[in-house]
């Protein structure tokens, strides 16, 4: 019956399907990622790993993303991001099958290294679909996508968490979910869009595939970027923040993290109908200064309920300026959209690496609220940015 729905939803409109089946696979990515985010403690008792030694094991995920940036735009580009979907959602649970099946820490290294090159190429090839599709619809819809990446991350947590309290051992559930995934891939993969734009361009000029930067496209990933830096605050600071800071109690230690993800998950699905109304540019201006007041309210009165609210307004900053940032990239008139989402990534991707740490290490220095303080500059230049956006967008 559930088939026969589908077939008679592609029969009706084929632009609704393609964006069905797209958003299908935003959630896949984001459900593999999040099954094993919430197995990573099984992981390290099973493997008996030191905090030390699972930091490093963390560390090899991005190192693998990174190290593929270019080979993954170059793949979309010269094969297209359908076929290269197809294969990265295949491939990428059962990477995460491997990670549970790993019996030493070299072998989770390794594993976790492929998972990290896998989930880069899912990225760019998925993110290149939904550039087509916004084509199509002419209008924005980036916001959605990125949104059901967020939910499927909130369903992998509570599925971990069920599988947790049922003894279900990781690689059980890594089984499970592999075998679910499946299933969506092999139902989905004829019926997401067949063509990229600019394919002709790239049939006609190969050799063009790797192009001269984009100078708006570099910009967009500076933007990118600040976004980042906070976005990896958010995500390694927050709890630590209400522990340390606002002196929360044990069980609403992690309310910031909660707090802002609850808050970016509802901005991406609600952005979209922002940005046809006051522009893109607006939108990632509006971003900026949401992220500045939100961390300054968390920082200036570390108050449980003030520090809640100053994060709920840091997630509603970030959550715009990503699935922008690629929607903008994916319109360059001078580079593939595949090569400039990459371009994009590989420069937002330091943000992400970058945050964190300088984050520890002034904390150490001078403590945690100012280096708070210091990452809403970051938010800052996001604003400060968006004119510079606007003169080179015309």
């Amino acid at each position: 019956m559930a088939f026969t729905m589908l077939r008679q939803l592609k029969g009706k409109d084929t632009k609704t399907w393609y964006r069905f089946s797209v958003s299908a696979f935003y959630f896949v990515q984001g459900l593999v990622f999040a099954s094993w985010a919430s197995r990573i403690p099984d992981v390290k008792r099973a493997l008996h790993m030191s905090d030390a030694e699972l930091g490093s094991a963390l560390l090899v995920i991005p190192i693998g993303e990174f190290a593929t940036m270019a080979l993954s735009g170059y793949l979309v580009s010269k094969f297209s991001s359908r076929r290269m979907l197809v294969i990265a959602a295949l491939i990428y649970p059962l990477i995460l099958v491997g990670i549970g099946l790993a019996g030493s820490h070299m072998q989770l290294y390794a594993t976790l290294f492929l998972f990290g090159m896998f989930a880069n190429l899912s990225n760019i090839s998925v993110n290149t679909q939904a550039v087509g599709i916004e084509r199509l619809y002419r209008r924005s819809i980036m916001g959605v996508f990125h949104g059901l990446w967020s939910m499927a991350g909130f369903v992998g947590a509570l599925t971990g968490a069920l599988m947790v309290a049922l003894s279900i051992s990781p690689v059980q559930h890594f089984v499970i979910v592999y075998v679910l995934i499946l299933c969506v891939v092999l139902t989905m993969q004829r019926s997401i869009l067949p063509r990229d734009a600019h394919q002709k361009r790239i049939n006609e000029n190969q050799q063009k595939i790797f192009t001269r930067s984009d100078s708006y496209v570099l910009l967009i990933g500076l933007v990118a970027f600040a976004n980042m830096v906070c976005e990896g605050t958010v995500f390694n600071w927050s709890s630590i923040y209400f522990e340390q800071v606002v002196s929360a109690p044990k069980n609403f230690v992690r309310l910031g993290y909660v707090a802002a993800m609850c808050s970016m998950t509802i901005g991406r699905f609600t952005v979209d109908r922002f940005i046809t109304r006051f522009g893109h540019i607006s939108v990632v201006r509006f971003g900026g200064a949401t992220i500045v007041v939100g961390l300054l309210l968390a920082v200036v009165s570390p108050h449980i309920v003030l520090s809640t609210a100053g994060f709920l307004l840091i997630g509603l900053g970030i959550s715009p300026t990503i699935p922008i940032c690629y929607s903008l990239a994916g319109r360059s008139k001078k580079m593939l959209p595949g090569v400039a989402l990459a371009t994009v990534s590989s420069v937002s991707f330091f943000g992400l690496l970058m945050g964190p740490p300088v984050v520890g290490f002034v904390a150490n220095a001078i403590g945690l609220r100012w280096a708070l303080c210091i990452i809403a500059l970051f938010g800052a230049m996001v604003v400060s940015l968006t004119p510079v956006m606007k003169r080179r967008g015309r």
